[in-house]
């Protein structure tokens, strides 16, 4: 299904919203080949001033580059985020967790819970 979503971007001819791109980075993300990683990477490069400062845009860009293994790409996305949240700082964990990079998993979790993120239970 998400194969048919990047042929239909194929087929748009209207520029997405900020909606459309959040979808876009996430059936690029759950396809990860070649073919999704350039959309995905052409989308980003162009994503419209206006979207720049979206949390769910960025967030998903940043799924999507966890997903094809750029985890320094997704950091950058990240710092980009205002309003980091219980899911921007998930996407982050997630993606360490998918490429092997355990101790910044563990550095998120330790800033969530500094940050007061989510309860702690004694």
């Amino acid at each position: 299904m998400p194969e048919k979503v990047l042929d239909l971007l194929d087929e748009m001819t209207i520029e997405p919203n900020n909606f459309t791109l959040a979808l876009l980075f996430n059936a690029c993300a759950r396809v990860a080949n070649d073919r999704a990683m350039r959309i995905g990477r052409k989308l980003l490069d162009e994503i419209p001033n206006d979207f720049r400062n979206d949390t769910v845009v960025l967030t998903s860009a940043a799924h999507m580059l966890m997903k094809f293994g750029e985890a320094e790409s997704a950091e950058h996305v990240v710092k980009l985020v205002r309003n980091k949240g219980i899911i921007t700082h998930g996407v982050l964990m997630n993606g360490y967790n998918i490429n092997d990079e355990t101790w910044k998993y563990f550095k998120i979790f330790e800033e969530m819970r500094k940050k007061k993120l989510f309860p702690m239970r004694p």
